[in-house]
């Protein structure tokens, strides 16, 4: 018997009419019905559910197998019954309130495959209002682990396991829980892992909201079983993973996650349930929370963190009501600025009676940065930049900001101040326009000649950052992604002029961030590309003397006359002519060489900007040739004989008698 790829256990109970669509879509996989088993475990269904997997089973009988238990009171026992039948090569827990995206399963194998990876996320998409994980599907990542990365914020088991993996470590999910059983075994996959992989470009899984809200992963059941699971997950940590970063990296999620769900679980209990529940939350973390690990954590966890370890209960409570009269209004906490700090005003700031450090509460690292550019525009040698720039809940007084110019590689760094503008609005769309931002305009210049502490800037990729200061306060970002509608970021190369000679500088945006980096001197944006000549070259219509080439630059700017035909004949004469912009507009243009000033001789060319320069295209060899006197004596110009690929152009005087001789035969 062939051997599947993948086997996809699905627990069901009272699962419709979600199962139909959960079922039909690992059906419809683009991986092929050959490629897979589907295990689906009854545990005891009383709505129908048995009955639409009879009709089911009838419709794919080569494909899924039905298994009916008595009703075991959570999912770990029919995913283990479906996990001992698997016979893929991969397995994915599908809930049978979710469904698969078409494309999902050949994906995660494929990506499986590729990079040799034992387990595989696939980007989760929240139906009907259920909210998903997204932190760690920011972008593809081929092969990662719990420690460089964000997987091990989602531990629920909906992804693909090498089911070597699973047998080898006799992985199966605790019964004896009623929550947090994923967590355990979601946890061990991660941790004993060849690698991760996570597909993000496309939507794997359809996490569904049931109308009933009946999913599993949404009951509840108090602290009590919080108290049963996390103290073997905190154990399964420390046995599999030394103390440090990697241990710290982890706890983080169990730090934050679990104990605020917990809090929001203890504020329902009786008082005497709450204090034994505490006293036990506060023995099972200990061993996770140390002083080292705060800078990793949010303020509002360290004090959730500092009021258990203390067990202080009342302000537990106190803090889980501010919390949620605090998601409720979606209002962000104000900030007492004290000493170059931030310190949000959750409950007991500074309260002499409990004491807690102002650490606790300690929030400059965390402030959001406003900011906006309203103008970005090259005018010769100067940038000019305008917009606003303010640090989210701290009010504009004692404002700092300045611009910041960063070499990307040299690391060189130049700040430059800025004139701070009035912007009375600022805010007002956020918070309810609690906080006032009436300084938080900036407007400023940058000469690339001066830039560099009164001298030129050199050569290299210049980011432009704004340093944000109020009250003592300073932040550091990037600005150019959050810009005005009519503020390009498409890369403009202009061509300028300074006392050390021309100079290419472009203004353009990064990707895929979209922030504002000044290119010296054609590191990522060279001028010759922006510069052609026509093939086709011709004799002026209204001008039979003149040579007419015609092109095409696209430069931003250029300074004005520098851009000419320039020709040479070799005996040390030169002539050069100007390019006059066309009509038709597009950087098109045109450059006319009356020949009948060149001297006797053969003359190349080239099309130069400065120190930039493009070969002149050859003259066509039938092109008639021109014909002219001076001082009464008939001279020509044509196609130099024997000229190859390049352009040569022949000036003379006419052989008069060679002239006459050919009239005569003629």
């Amino acid at each position: 018997m062939t051997v599947p790829a993948v086997s996809v256990i699905v627990a069901a109970y009272n699962a419709m009419p979600y199962l139909t669509r959960c079922i039909t879509s690992v059906t419809e996989q683009t991986i092929g019905q050959d490629q897979l088993e589907i295990l689906v475990v009854d545990d005891g269904s009383t709505d129908g559910t048995a009955e639409e997997l009879d009709r089911l089973a009838g419709e794919y009988p080569q494909l899924l197998r039905v298994f009916r238990q008595e009703n075991s009171g959570g999912p770990s026992a029919p995913r283990n019954l479906g996990l001992d039948h698997a016979r893929g090569r991969f397995v994915f827990f599908l809930d049978a309130d979710d469904h698969l995206g078409p494309e999902a399963l050949e994906r995660m194998v494929a990506t499986a495959e590729k990079n040799g990876t034992d387990v595989v996320l696939g980007k989760m998409v929240g139906v009907g209002g259920r909210g998903a994980p997204t932190s760690m599907f920011r972008r593809d990542q081929p092969k990662t682990d719990v420690f460089s990365s964000r997987v091990y914020w989602t531990l629920n088991p909906m992804k693909l396991f090498r089911r070597e993996l699973l047998e080898r470590h006799r992985l199966r999910f605790p019964t004896d829980l009623s929550i947090g059983e994923d967590q355990l075994f979601v946890g061990s996959a991660y941790l004993h892992a060849a690698g991760i992989s996570v597909v993000a470009s496309y939507d794997c899984l359809y996490w569904v909201r049931r109308e009933d809200e009946g999913n599993i992963t949404l009951r509840t059941g108090g602290t009590e079983p919080r108290l049963r699971f996390l103290p073997r997950v905190i154990d399964m940590l420390l046995e599999n993973v030394p103390p440090g970063p990697g241990l710290d990296h982890l706890a983080h999620r169990h730090l934050t996650v679990e104990v605020q769900q917990f809090l929001d679980h203890l504020a329902h209990e009786p008082r005497t349930e709450q204090e034994k529940a505490l006293a036990t939350l506060a023995e099972t973390i200990a061993p996770l929370w140390h002083e080292g690990l705060n800078d990793r954590l949010s303020a509002m966890a360290r004090l959730r963190l500092h009021l258990v370890r203390h067990r202080m209960l009342d302000e537990l409570l106190e803090l889980v009501r501010f919390e949620k009269e605090l998601a409720r209004t979606k209002v962000s906490t104000p900030v007492l600025v004290d000493a170059g700090r931030a310190l949000a005003r959750y409950p007991f700031l500074r309260d002499p009676a409990r004491a807690i450090p102002d650490d606790r509460y300690d929030v400059t690292a965390q402030l959001g940065v406003r900011h906006r550019v309203t103008r970005a525009d090259l005018r010769g040698t100067v940038l000019h930049l305008a917009g606003h720039g303010y640090l989210h809940r701290v009010e504009t007084r004692d404002v700092t900001t300045e611009l910041v110019l960063r070499e990307r590689d040299s690391k060189a760094e130049f700040r430059l101040p800025v004139t701070h503008t009035p912007t009375p609005d600022a805010g007002a769309d956020e918070d309810e326009g609690r906080f006032t931002y009436d300084r938080a305009g900036f407007e400023a210049t940058v000469d690339i000649t001066t830039a560099a502490d009164g001298r030129p800037l050199d050569d290299g990729l210049w980011d432009i950052s704004l340093a944000i200061g109020a009250q003592g306060i300073t932040r550091e970002v990037r600005i150019g992604s959050k810009r005005a509608a009519e503020v390009s970021g498409k890369a403009a190369t202009h061509v300028v002029d300074t006392a050390e000679g021309i100079r290419a500088v472009t203004l353009y945006t990064t990707h895929p961030h979209g922030n504002f980096t000044l290119d010296l001197g054609e590191r990522k944006h060279a001028v010759l590309p922006r510069l052609s000549l026509d093939e086709v070259i011709r004799w002026a219509p209204d001008a039979p003397t003149e040579l007419e080439f015609t092109g095409r630059c696209t430069l931003a700017a250029h300074p004005e006359g520098a851009l000419t035909v320039t020709l040479w004949d070799g005996q040390g004469e030169t002539a050069s002519y100007q390019a006059v912009p066309l009509p038709a507009g597009g950087g098109a243009f045109v450059v006319r060489v009356p020949v009948t000033g060149l001297p006797a001789g053969v003359w190349h060319g080239e099309l130069r900007l400065g120190s930039w320069s493009l070969p002149l295209p050859p003259l066509p060899q039938d092109l008639p040739p021109a014909k002219w006197r001076r001082r009464a004596l008939p001279r020509y110009a044509k196609p130099a004989p024997g000229s190859g690929a390049g352009f040569a152009l022949q000036v003379a005087k006419t052989d008069l008698v060679r002239a006459v001789a050919r009239r005569v035969k003629g």
